[in-house]
């Protein structure tokens, strides 16, 4: 549903109220009058938005991922402070099944604004995460050091200390040899 038909709701339904209120139904005029709040309200909070919050609370990753996927055009349905956060969600949805799909989310969540420190904190860890896995060890220190920033709550320590560890192990790439290779001389 586009996000402006919310607020042709919440005019029609304030319209009925007036119509309730004049011919003396003041307390069904009333009642209607604060459910219209709802649909300005869902206008900056997406319903499926906050319901796929709901899921990821509960654990619940393809309830909150079938949420999101209600969203088909999100410069439509969302508000602008919103669209952080969709790429967020998508991106926390994908992370175990898609890894290589999560870093592009995260920048453009980064990229549109998360409004909660801890939120930012979650997204630039799963960026040095991504950096990390793909061998950029200065990119993912620099990251790992911004989530340690951002994380005032202290919420992600473990994972970050994790990584860290991650960061002073030896990539395998360059130190695996070839066994094959250990009897070949200079010449053959």
């Amino acid at each position: 549903m586009n996000k402006y038909i919310k607020f042709v709701i919440s005019a029609i339904i304030i319209a009925i109220a007036v119509y309730l209120m004049m011919n003396r139904n003041i307390g069904w005029g009333v009642v209607l009058v604060i459910l219209s709040a709802i649909p300005i309200l869902l206008f900056f909070k997406n319903e499926y938005i906050l319901l796929a919050f709901w899921q990821l609370r509960k654990q619940n990753m393809q309830k909150a991922a079938e949420w999101l996927k209600n969203i088909t055009n999100y410069q439509a349905q969302l508000h602008k402070s919103q669209y952080g956060y969709f790429h967020y969600l998508t991106g926390l949805t994908q992370a175990q099944d898609h890894p290589t799909k999560v870093e592009p989310l995260m920048k453009k969540a980064l990229e549109y604004g998360l409004n909660m420190k801890h939120d930012r904190a979650m997204a630039t860890l799963n960026l040095a995460a991504a950096a990390i896995s793909k061998g950029r060890k200065q990119e993912g220190q620099k990251l790992l050091e911004e989530a340690k920033r951002l994380d005032s709550a202290g919420m992600m320590t473990d994972q970050i200390k994790m990584m860290k560890e991650q960061l002073k192990m030896p990539t395998m790439q360059k130190h695996m040899h070839n066994p094959n290779m250990r009897n070949r001389g200079k010449f053959f």
